[in-house]
Protein backbone atom coordinates (compact mmCIF):
# COMPACT_ATOMS: atom_id res chain seq x y z
CA UNK A 1 0.00 0.00 0.00
CA UNK A 2 1.44 3.36 -1.04
CA UNK A 3 0.75 6.40 1.09
CA UNK A 4 2.36 9.80 1.00
CA UNK A 5 3.08 11.33 4.38
CA UNK A 6 2.74 15.08 3.87
CA UNK A 7 5.45 16.25 6.24
CA UNK A 8 9.01 17.50 6.02
CA UNK A 9 9.74 16.76 9.67
CA UNK A 10 12.26 13.88 9.72
CA UNK A 11 11.55 13.15 13.40
CA UNK A 12 7.83 12.67 12.75
CA UNK A 13 8.57 10.61 9.64
CA UNK A 14 10.85 8.31 11.64
CA UNK A 15 8.29 7.87 14.43
CA UNK A 16 5.45 7.12 12.03
CA UNK A 17 7.51 4.77 9.85
CA UNK A 18 8.49 2.88 13.01
CA UNK A 19 4.84 2.46 13.99
CA UNK A 20 3.53 1.60 10.51
CA UNK A 21 6.14 -1.09 9.94
CA UNK A 22 6.30 -3.00 6.65
CA UNK A 23 2.58 -3.06 5.85
CA UNK A 24 2.78 0.24 3.96
CA UNK A 25 5.13 1.93 1.54
CA UNK A 26 5.49 5.35 3.12
CA UNK A 27 6.44 7.96 0.52
CA UNK A 28 7.97 11.30 1.35
CA UNK A 29 7.07 14.59 -0.29
CA UNK A 30 10.38 14.56 -2.16
CA UNK A 31 9.66 11.07 -3.49
CA UNK A 32 6.43 12.25 -5.13
CA UNK A 33 8.11 15.37 -6.51
CA UNK A 34 6.63 17.88 -4.07
CA UNK A 35 9.27 20.49 -3.27
CA UNK A 36 7.09 23.40 -2.17
CA UNK A 37 6.14 24.32 1.38
CA UNK A 38 2.76 23.05 2.51
CA UNK A 39 0.13 25.50 3.82
CA UNK A 40 -0.50 25.62 7.56
CA UNK A 41 -2.91 28.53 7.72
CA UNK A 42 -5.79 27.10 9.75
CA UNK A 43 -6.71 28.22 13.26
CA UNK A 44 -6.88 24.67 14.65
CA UNK A 45 -4.65 21.60 14.77
CA UNK A 46 -7.21 19.60 12.77
CA UNK A 47 -7.50 22.40 10.21
CA UNK A 48 -3.76 22.45 9.59
CA UNK A 49 -3.65 18.69 9.05
CA UNK A 50 -6.49 18.92 6.55
CA UNK A 51 -4.85 21.85 4.70
CA UNK A 52 -1.64 19.90 4.15
CA UNK A 53 -3.32 16.65 3.08
CA UNK A 54 -5.70 18.42 0.72
CA UNK A 55 -2.85 20.38 -0.88
CA UNK A 56 -0.97 17.19 -1.76
CA UNK A 57 -4.08 15.34 -2.94
CA UNK A 58 -5.18 18.20 -5.21
CA UNK A 59 -1.77 18.54 -6.87
CA UNK A 60 -0.43 14.98 -6.90
CA UNK A 61 -3.60 12.88 -7.00
CA UNK A 62 -2.68 10.12 -4.61
CA UNK A 63 -3.76 8.85 -1.23
CA UNK A 64 -1.98 10.91 1.37
CA UNK A 65 -2.14 11.85 5.00
CA UNK A 66 -0.86 14.72 7.07
CA UNK A 67 -0.72 15.28 10.77
CA UNK A 68 -0.51 18.26 13.02
CA UNK A 69 0.28 18.15 16.69
CA UNK A 70 0.25 20.62 19.52
CA UNK A 71 0.85 20.94 23.23
CA UNK A 72 -2.16 22.26 25.16
CA UNK A 73 -1.46 23.61 28.65
CA UNK A 74 -4.41 24.00 31.00
CA UNK A 75 -3.10 27.07 32.84
CA UNK A 76 -2.47 28.84 29.52
CA UNK A 77 -6.00 28.24 28.22
CA UNK A 78 -4.80 25.58 25.80
CA UNK A 79 -1.75 27.46 24.52
CA UNK A 80 0.52 27.01 22.69
CA UNK A 81 -1.85 24.64 20.84
CA UNK A 82 -1.90 25.24 17.10
CA UNK A 83 1.02 27.66 17.55
CA UNK A 84 3.26 25.09 19.26
CA UNK A 85 5.97 25.02 16.58
CA UNK A 86 6.28 28.82 16.44
CA UNK A 87 5.45 29.72 20.03
CA UNK A 88 8.57 31.84 20.45
CA UNK A 89 8.48 33.21 16.90
CA UNK A 90 9.50 32.42 13.34
CA UNK A 91 11.56 30.48 12.32
CA UNK A 92 10.76 27.64 14.74
CA UNK A 93 13.16 27.40 17.67
CA UNK A 94 12.60 24.45 20.01
CA UNK A 95 14.82 25.79 22.80
CA UNK A 96 13.18 29.22 22.70
CA UNK A 97 9.70 27.64 22.68
CA UNK A 98 10.50 25.64 25.80
CA UNK A 99 12.05 28.64 27.53
CA UNK A 100 8.97 30.78 26.84
CA UNK A 101 6.60 28.10 28.08
CA UNK A 102 8.52 27.49 31.30
CA UNK A 103 8.73 31.25 31.95
CA UNK A 104 4.97 31.61 31.53
CA UNK A 105 4.39 28.80 34.02
CA UNK A 106 6.66 30.23 36.72
CA UNK A 107 4.78 30.37 40.01
CA UNK A 108 1.82 28.41 38.64
CA UNK A 109 1.03 25.17 40.45
CA UNK A 110 -1.33 23.76 37.82
CA UNK A 111 1.01 22.25 35.26
CA UNK A 112 -1.46 19.88 33.63
CA UNK A 113 -1.14 19.58 29.86
CA UNK A 114 -1.91 17.29 26.97
CA UNK A 115 -0.42 16.57 23.59
CA UNK A 116 -2.91 16.33 20.73
CA UNK A 117 -2.35 14.85 17.27
CA UNK A 118 -4.82 14.97 14.41
CA UNK A 119 -4.22 12.89 11.28
CA UNK A 120 -6.07 13.86 8.11
CA UNK A 121 -6.32 11.21 5.39
CA UNK A 122 -7.57 11.90 1.88
CA UNK A 123 -8.36 8.90 -0.29
CA UNK A 124 -7.69 8.96 -4.05
CA UNK A 125 -11.26 10.03 -4.83
CA UNK A 126 -11.12 12.89 -2.32
CA UNK A 127 -12.89 11.39 0.70
CA UNK A 128 -11.60 12.96 3.92
CA UNK A 129 -11.20 11.21 7.28
CA UNK A 130 -9.62 12.50 10.48
CA UNK A 131 -8.21 10.64 13.49
CA UNK A 132 -7.33 12.18 16.86
CA UNK A 133 -5.02 11.02 19.63
CA UNK A 134 -4.29 12.68 22.96
CA UNK A 135 -2.09 11.93 25.95
CA UNK A 136 -2.38 13.74 29.27
CA UNK A 137 0.45 14.66 31.59
CA UNK A 138 2.15 17.69 33.03
CA UNK A 139 4.95 20.14 32.36
CA UNK A 140 8.15 19.53 34.30
CA UNK A 141 9.96 22.45 35.98
CA UNK A 142 13.12 21.88 33.91
CA UNK A 143 13.92 19.97 30.70
CA UNK A 144 14.96 16.34 31.14
CA UNK A 145 16.28 13.98 28.50
CA UNK A 146 17.93 14.11 25.08
CA UNK A 147 15.60 11.98 22.95
CA UNK A 148 12.58 13.02 20.93
CA UNK A 149 11.95 16.55 19.71
CA UNK A 150 9.85 19.64 20.34
CA UNK A 151 8.47 19.86 23.86
CA UNK A 152 9.39 16.26 24.72
CA UNK A 153 11.99 17.27 27.36
CA UNK A 154 9.36 19.02 29.51
CA UNK A 155 6.35 16.72 29.04
CA UNK A 156 5.86 13.85 31.48
CA UNK A 157 2.89 11.62 30.57
CA UNK A 158 0.54 10.39 33.28
CA UNK A 159 1.59 7.12 34.86
CA UNK A 160 5.27 7.56 33.98
CA UNK A 161 8.25 9.02 35.78
CA UNK A 162 10.15 9.87 32.59
CA UNK A 163 9.61 12.68 30.14
CA UNK A 164 9.11 11.80 26.47
CA UNK A 165 12.71 12.90 25.91
CA UNK A 166 13.97 10.37 28.47
CA UNK A 167 12.15 7.49 26.77
CA UNK A 168 13.39 5.37 23.91
CA UNK A 169 11.48 5.69 20.65
CA UNK A 170 9.85 2.34 21.34
CA UNK A 171 8.74 3.41 24.83
CA UNK A 172 7.36 6.72 23.59
CA UNK A 173 5.51 5.06 20.73
CA UNK A 174 3.65 2.84 23.17
CA UNK A 175 1.91 5.77 24.88
CA UNK A 176 2.20 8.85 22.68
CA UNK A 177 -0.60 10.96 21.23
CA UNK A 178 0.75 10.24 17.75
CA UNK A 179 0.57 6.51 18.39
CA UNK A 180 -3.05 6.75 19.53
CA UNK A 181 -4.04 8.71 16.43
CA UNK A 182 -2.12 6.25 14.26
CA UNK A 183 -3.85 3.27 15.85
CA UNK A 184 -7.22 4.69 14.80
CA UNK A 185 -5.78 5.55 11.38
CA UNK A 186 -4.40 2.02 10.88
CA UNK A 187 -7.66 0.42 11.95
CA UNK A 188 -9.41 2.44 9.25
CA UNK A 189 -6.83 1.53 6.59
CA UNK A 190 -7.07 -2.17 7.30
CA UNK A 191 -10.81 -2.02 6.69
CA UNK A 192 -10.68 0.09 3.52
CA UNK A 193 -8.65 -1.72 0.81
CA UNK A 194 -9.86 0.83 -1.76
CA UNK A 195 -6.81 2.95 -1.03
CA UNK A 196 -4.44 0.33 -2.40
CA UNK A 197 -2.70 1.42 -5.57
Amino acid sequence: MKLCFASRNPHKHREIAHILGDAFQLLTLDEIGCREELPETASTIAGNAICKARYVWQRYGMACFAEDSGLEVDALNGAPGVHSAHYAGIPPDTKANIERLLKELQGISNRKAQFRTVIALILPHGELHTFTGTVSGWITPVPRGEQGFGYDPIFQPEGHHLTFAQMSLQEKNQVSHRRRALDAFLNFLHNHPCIRR
